[in-house]
């Protein structure tokens, strides 16, 4: 149901509806007059009047159906289904033909996901409805879901032609070309929208984001420029301005518009960090450091902040300055598998053992299956001589990473250190069969193993087969 906005009378109804329920005086509304004050609530999200509004507007007008429709679309919000079917049904007989019924139909289909469902009740409100638009942008939402693309697309398109500025309409259509990887198509149907409405900076803003997509970043800025000169106060233009001139290196001019986004508005973490990083580019490393800091105040949780932070002390070997700051990172946020690497690889420079691998080991156990958390953390338990934990590690590591040459070289100078010989023997030739190029690993890891002859054997046999 479409509602105007408030005139001066019907806020004057509003203002004696409350009026009255603080005072506990009934006071007479006509049906009119109580639909627009619970679309007034339901637009404000006050649910709580919106349903004392229905409540009082029934009972004054029991066989007003719009009022009905109103407490139709409260028990679908709050998910009592049932109840909405059947007051609905009972409407539908009385009213066969109003496009409403079949709009909270579908609505209802749409809550049990049963889209094509929705997307028949919708095309039956479509053939009864004088305004097709809300019903059209319904169904393509539906068809979304359902993961339709193209079908979606035409119904948003038919919503962007009855109102060119409906700019929803227009973000769904975009969302639908990117979706669909027609680039191309996104590029053309844009230029022909603007043809029309040369000033509307949301198309000239996503015909700059097509753009960058494909690497045309000469044309991405000039549709950027058109955005800015069509609104000047408008942040996503000049933040993609941005990260074009950031794709040019052209850094001191991505600045400049990182830094007028911080002046339209309250700053962005994002905004700030990418300052950072532009200075990190112009070796400025101080400036650089100063907003990645800046960052961290604007949002904590960031973890790119606290990563470019911890990044920034390690190139500069201050690795004490580096792991305070990691530990801050964690102390926040103890869930983040990149704080725990990070802590793990600072803690191995500053030769602290025992920390890197509860760091590495935290990280595995975070869900982290990555290789070289595994032989990182592996190496690290071979330095502690912690040859069975280390034997475990691997091959936990195998079932993520079968056949792999790095685990079975380790393997086999673990199992020998350990005096394993059979199990040495089975891992070193799966090994050198794999990636014989590989036998570096026991002589870093195993040097004084990698000289024994028993070892060396088994190299120069298996080179002399392979030759």
């Amino acid at each position: 149901m479409e509602f105007r906005p408030f005139d001066d009378n019907e806020n004057l109804s509003l203002l004696k509806f409350e009026s009255m329920l603080k005072t506990n005086n009934i006071l007479f509304f006509d049906a009119n007059e109580f639909e627009n004050i619970i679309n007034h609530y339901l637009d404000i999200g006050k649910i709580a009047l919106a349903k004392k509004a229905i409540k009082l507007g029934l009972n004054q007008h029991p066989n007003a159906t719009n009022l009905k429709l109103f407490q139709v679309e409260i028990y679908v919000f709050e998910n009592q289904l049932d109840l909405a079917e059947a007051l609905l049904n009972k409407l539908h007989y009385i009213e066969p033909s109003n496009e409403e019924i079949y709009i909270q139909k579908a609505n209802i289909y749409s809550k049990k996901d049963e889209h094509e469902k929705a997307i028949l009740a919708l095309k039956t409100a479509l053939q009864l409805a004088d305004d097709a638009t809300d019903i059209l942008s319904l169904m393509g939402m539906e068809y979304l879901f359902l993961d339709k693309l193209e079908e979606a697309k035409q119904c948003f398109l038919k919503c962007l032609k009855t109102d060119p500025n409906d700019y929803s309409a227009l973000h769904n259509i975009i969302y639908c070309f990117e979706f669909l990887e027609q680039t191309n198509a996104a590029i053309t149907f844009l230029n022909e929208y603007l043809n029309t409405s040369p000033y509307c900076e949301v198309a000239w803003h996503q015909l700059g984001k097509q753009y960058f997509t494909k690497k045309q970043y000469k044309k991405a800025i000039v549709a950027f420029d058109f955005a800015i000169i069509s609104d000047d106060t408008f942040i996503g233009a000049y933040i993609e301005k941005a990260k074009v001139l950031e794709k040019q290196k052209q850094y001191a001019e991505a600045i400049e518009h990182y830094k007028i986004t911080l002046a339209l508005d309250d700053p962005t973490a994002f905004a700030l960090l990418r300052i950072g990083h532009c200075y990190k580019k112009l070796n400025q490393n101080h400036k650089a450091l100063h907003y990645f800091f800046k960052t961290v105040e604007e949002d904590p949780l960031l973890d790119k902040a606290w990563i470019a932070i911890t990044k920034f002390y390690n190139a500069e070997k201050n690795y004490k300055k580096a792991l305070l700051n990691i530990n801050k990172a964690i102390s926040i946020d103890n869930q983040n598998i990149a704080y725990w690497k990070l802590y793990a690889q600072i803690n191995q420079r500053l030769h602290r053992l025992d920390a890197a691998e509860k760091g590495y080991k935290t990280a595995l156990d975070l869900g982290d299956y990555e290789l070289n958390t595994w032989l990182n953390r592996t190496d690290v338990l071979i330095q502690l001589e912690a040859f069975n934990s280390a034997i475990q590690n691997l091959n936990q590591a195998s079932e993520f990473h079968p056949n792999n040459e790095e685990i079975e070289f380790r393997l086999a100078g673990l199992f020998f250190t350990n005096r394993d010989l059979d199990q040495g023997k089975l891992h070193l030739e799966n090994a050198l069969q794999q990636n014989s190029e590989y036998e570096f690993i026991i002589e870093t890891l195993f040097p004084r193993l990698y000289q024994q002859e028993i070892i060396q054997k088994i190299i120069q046999k298996y080179k002399k087969v392979s030759n």
